[in-house]
């Protein structure tokens, strides 16, 4: 038996110029003497503050957020369970002991789902930030995998049993302002695209399942059909997961996601202006 179950857990976290919220990410994951930093070629402090807080450090040109996770399982994870972070996210102390306790005890699960509480304003958006949005982010290093999805990652299919955490992660996605945020959304914008344009009708089986993830997931393709998107997410998110009592962060915060969702709409259009370019040829 382990007699500290701390140590049993590597921790793995992907950066890009993200000397402001290394050291606080840092900080959240002490009980852990396995970090490992999966950099994309920071060009400020981020390599140095990983190195003097004891991190091992991998550099890795960015493909994508999957490959970038598994990259780190192929560099090597010292320990059996294995947690993957953004450096902008930040361990609970109630997380912390979940996991351990897991690390621990757990003979059954393969990897487990975890939500994350979006932090904007200095508060967390309880209600426009949609809590709960779990993704895997915790499992046994031996199999846990990434393939990608949009702009993001999901586990791969034959992952395992995976469970679901009670204690969440805090997401600080605005830490860099709203300028950063607009840049990265910009891009992603165009990854999201690319997946809504290959977009299938969920089987109505997946939109009533019991596993509220499969539900998102089902309802999320099911939205690639609807029109008039760009309204329709402000509408979800300020109105039926009642936005507006986060107060002004929940307005400003849906009006971004329409924004977005407008930037997926465009990319979407002029894909399909190509297509029909390229068939008319």
């Amino acid at each position: 038996t382990q007699s500290n179950p701390a140590l049993v857990i590597s921790i793995v976290v992907l950066t890009l110029n993200e000397a402001a919220n290394l050291p606080r990410c840092l900080a959240s994951v002490g009980f852990s003497d396995d970090v490992l930093v999966i950099d994309s070629g920071s060009s400020d402090d981020t390599v140095a503050i990983a190195g003097a807080a004891g991190a091992r450090i991998v550099e890795r040109a960015f493909d994508s957020f999957a490959q970038q996770r598994n990259a780190a399982h192929a560099a090597g994870l010292r320990h059996k369970w294995v947690l993957h972070l953004d450096a902008d996210e930040v361990v609970t102390p109630a997380l912390a002991a979940e996991l351990m306790a897991i690390a621990e005890s757990d003979q059954e699960h393969a990897a487990y789902r975890v939500a994350s509480r979006l932090m904007f304003r200095g508060a967390w958006l309880k209600h426009a930030g949609m809590y709960p949005v779990y993704q895997v982010r915790f499992g046994r290093a031996s199999v846990l995998r990434f393939i990608d999805v949009g702009h993001g990652q999901r586990e791969a299919p034959d992952v395992g049993p995976i469970g679901t955490l009670v204690a969440p992660l805090d997401h600080y996605n605005f830490s860099r302002g709203i300028g950063d945020w607009f840049t990265r959304h910009t891009r992603y914008a165009a990854l999201e695209a690319a997946r809504a344009g290959r977009r299938e009708w969920p089987r109505l089986a997946t939109m009533v399942a019991r596993d509220a993830v499969v539900r998102r997931r089902a309802l999320k393709q099911l939205a690639d059909w609807l029109p008039c998107r760009p309204l329709l997410r402000f509408f979800y998110s300020y109105i039926i997961r009642r936005g507006f009592l986060d107060g002004r962060a929940g307005f400003d915060y849906s009006c971004m996601m329409a924004i977005y969702q407008y930037l997926i709409d465009q990319h979407m259009v002029e894909q399909q202006t190509k297509e029909g370019t390229h068939d008319r040829s």
